[in-house]
């Protein structure tokens, strides 16, 4: 398979759910519409910003759908098919093809711990080859998998043996890993950032693309670092930098999830609430909540910048 590359900011997007629960896929258009029109340039569906693993097959197909349906075809639609039976995930990821995702992503199984390179290489294979038309994505999330194997070692062994490997979706704080895999075997595999509180450190390491939950609430803040970055104003890459530090750290006072979808609710977007055992925030943190990100101007930068109106 050739050189797949993914470029600039991928939303980890919600999936919304109604007052009683269920899946609501009615308000996945307008998100999706919003993420294109502020500069998204993909999205990553049914990961642990779209409680995935809370969701059932059948509920994360629909969503799947809904998300792939509503691109039509404008960006890259990666969909997140882990799960801890391989059998689900294998079904998953042919769903994925046969609904004409761009990309397929895999955790690893987590409940039973994967302790060794091997493994979690055998585990990857399968879910891979079931949607062998489609790169596939590793997604390294140790501080929920509980799986902190060497990624470099992974890439190593993976590129032998899973013919679709195209890189991994990298969600730690290891700039030293991370850059190690950018580089493995001469730029070989397509390395994406997962920590939105380090995204201007990643590009200075060389990412060329990212995926995170904050992007779906303030987007234009972030590609802002990037322009900075890109002309070397790394003064005020720093600036708009330490804002998404500042939003993040408000926002993760709250339980963080439940917390975004107050936020995108602020913001116009029906998302709900989440599952147990994530649930809802209290109206009065709400409130707080929205008082807070006032206080910090967050209304006001995280939007798109006005265009200034000449005479």
């Amino acid at each position: 398979m050739p050189k797949f590359r993914l470029q600039g900011l991928i939303a980890a997007t919600y999936t919304p759910l109604s007052a009683s629960g269920c899946v609501n896929v009615d308000h996945v258009a307008p998100i999706v519409e919003s993420l294109i029109e502020r500069g998204v340039s993909g999205l990553y569906v049914c990961g642990s910003t779209g409680e995935g693993m809370s969701l059932t097959t059948d509920e994360r197909k629909i969503v799947a759908e809904a998300y792939v349906q509503a691109v039509k075809g404008r960006v890259p639609v990666i969909i997140q098919v882990g799960h801890n039976s391989l059998a689900e995930a294998k079904d998953l990821a042919r769903h994925a093809q046969d609904i004409g995702a761009d990309i397929t992503s895999a955790t690893c199984p987590s409940y039973f711990n994967v302790g060794d390179v091997h493994t979690l290489v055998e585990c990857m294979e399968e879910i891979a080859s079931s949607a062998a038309n489609l790169p596939f994505y590793y997604y390294h999330i140790p501080s929920l998998t509980g799986s902190n194997l060497n990624m470099v070692e992974f890439l190593k062994l993976g590129g032998e043996r899973i013919g679709n490997l195209a890189g991994l979706k990298y969600t730690d704080t290891k700039l030293f890993e991370f850059q190690e895999c950018l580089e493995l075997e001469n730029e070989r595999f397509d390395v994406v950032w997962g920590c939105d509180e380090m995204l201007l450190g990643a590009l200075a390491t060389g990412s060329r693309a990212a995926i995170g939950s904050t992007y779906n609430i303030a987007a234009p803040l972030y590609q802002r670092i990037i322009d900075a970055f890109e002309i070397g104003d790394m003064a005020e890459a720093r600036r708009e930098q330490a804002q998404a530090i500042s939003m993040i750290s408000t926002v993760k006072q709250y339980p963080f999830h439940p917390a975004m979808k107050a936020v995108l609710e602020m913001q116009g977007f029906d998302m709900g609430d989440c599952r147990l055992p994530q649930g809802r925030l209290t109206d009065e943190e709400i409130s707080r909540l929205r008082s807070e990100l006032e206080a910090i101007g967050f209304f006001t930068w995280s939007l798109p910048a006005t265009p200034s109106l000449t005479t």
